[in-house]
């Protein structure tokens, strides 16, 4: 089948890999526009990585909706299907409409549930131990389409990484299981139940800072939920620090205040939290590398009672 693939992300390179595996032609490649990293070194995205070690050719708009050029390209390749995969652009209307199989999506939850920009990362924040892949249909609705496959995932425990490279295998899998029974004719649309949608809101960078004032369980998930970004941070002594591992440990009888320490071991340290405690096993202090606790004690001389603050 001639597909055009849309997509950016790693997970987004997974299905492109299925795809390309499964032997479709895969006669264009979109992703986003290359970005700066350091030293001003032009940083591929994954999806754009793949396509040019395949040959394949890559086209990177800097919006779709404002530049119709890139319609007119679609046009001209009469692809049969659209896949879209973690893109990061809203796809007019006038593209939807041209392939003739339609376009669909690898959308990271168990439709109508955590519609929007980071279903995964909220599933994290909401607790659940339970998340998945659906392929859609698009609409011009924000993740409003029919449905036509569905693959659940457990994700108990995981941080958003491993939650990313489990949704993305699964739905490479289930991408390419699909689109022979859209091609035959075979594949059932159901329509979603909009009383049971919810919603995945754009994620902020200010959205992993914490003060501390919010029980240990929620400030784990957000440790878990914000790993990659923008992480899950606060400040002591006026110093940014990182979290990225730590453990809930039911409230005991202390007097410390929200966000102070109140235990000190070899190879943790432990934190007040509005309720429970949150015990910290590797962190990252601003301008240095990801470390152990061990390692963090062993060059800074922490006190019972430091206390870490939501600004500095």
């Amino acid at each position: 089948m001639k597909i055009v693939f849309m997509g950016t992300p790693v997970l987004a390179a997974k299905s492109l890999k299925a795809l390309i595996d499964a032997g479709h032609d895969i006669a264009l490649v979109m992703t986003q526009p290359d970005r700066k990293g350091n030293r001003n070194k032009m940083i591929f995205s994954p999806v754009k990585e793949l396509a040019v070690t395949k040959g394949i050719e890559v086209a990177q708009p800097e919006s779709l909706k404002k530049q119709p050029e890139y319609a007119d390209m679609l046009r001209e390749i009469q692809p049969d299907m659209i896949a879209v995969a973690a893109f990061g652009q809203i796809i007019p209307q006038e593209i939807l409409d041209i392939p003739r199989l339609g376009c669909i999506n690898v959308h990271g939850s168990l439709l109508p549930e955590l519609r929007g920009a980071s279903p995964m990362q909220t599933a994290i924040l909401e607790g659940m131990d339970v998340t998945g892949i659906t392929i859609m249909k698009m609409d011009a609705g924000m993740d409003t389409g029919d449905m036509i496959s569905k693959v659940s995932c457990d994700i108990k425990g995981k941080d958003i990484t491993e939650v990313s490279e489990i949704l993305a295998e699964a739905g490479a899998r289930l991408l390419v299981e699909t689109i022979p029974h859209i091609e035959d004719g075979t594949a059932v649309y159901e329509k979603q139940d909009e009383s049971l949608a919810t919603y995945a809101k754009m994620i902020l960078k200010t959205d992993g800072l914490t003060d501390f004032n919010e029980p240990a369980e929620i400030i784990e998930r957000k440790i878990r939920a914000y790993a990659e970004w923008p992480t899950c941070y606060s400040y002591l002594e006026g110093v940014q620090v990182k979290f990225f591992r730590a453990e809930v440990l039911a409230e005991d009888e202390t007097d410390f205040a929200a966000g102070s320490i109140c235990d000190i071991g070899k190879d943790y340290y432990t934190i007040k939290c509005s309720e429970g405690l949150l015990k910290i096993y590797e962190q990252q202090i601003s301008g240095k590398k990801r470390m152990s606790a061990g390692d963090f004690l062993r060059g800074r001389r922490l006190s019972l009672g430091d206390r870490f603050l939501a600004e500095k």
